[in-house]
């Protein structure tokens, strides 16, 4: 009964398809292999960090050119409101009544009498 539980051991360890325990030193092969595996991660994880942070500046720049674009605006709200007011100031400083009252109280002009207008040819 030894000798069958014995060829039944050696035959677990003849089997491929059992599991072998690993050896304790890989070869070269193996290390550039895993150190080509890991460069690889190493950069996709770069890469995707990039992108994201990528995308993160570009969401941040549309969220800021949004604001400058709204401050715009407002100013130029404020500016063409200011513009037609100051239309009409000109409009009220610059009628021919106000400018000859104006004339009369602070320069002390007067119409001019007859003979004091000569026409030109």
């Amino acid at each position: 009964m030894s000798e069958g539980i014995a060829m039944a051991t050696a035959a677990k360890f003849d089997n491929p398809r059992i599991a072998q325990p690993k050896r304790a030193h890989s070869s070269r092969a193996d290390q550039a292999t895993r150190r080509r595996r890991l460069l690889a991660v190493a950069f996709l994880i770069v890469v995707l960090l990039g992108v994201v942070l990528g995308h993160v500046w570009l969401r941040l720049q549309v969220v800021h050119m949004g604001y400058v674009l709204s401050t715009a605006s407002k100013l130029q709200s404020r500016l063409e409101q200011e513009n037609r007011e100051l239309k009409v100031e000109l409009a009220t400083l610059t009628t021919r009544d106000r400018i000859e009252e104006m004339a009369r109280r602070r320069l002390g002009l007067t119409p001019p009498q007859k003979g004091q207008v000569t026409v030109l040819p």
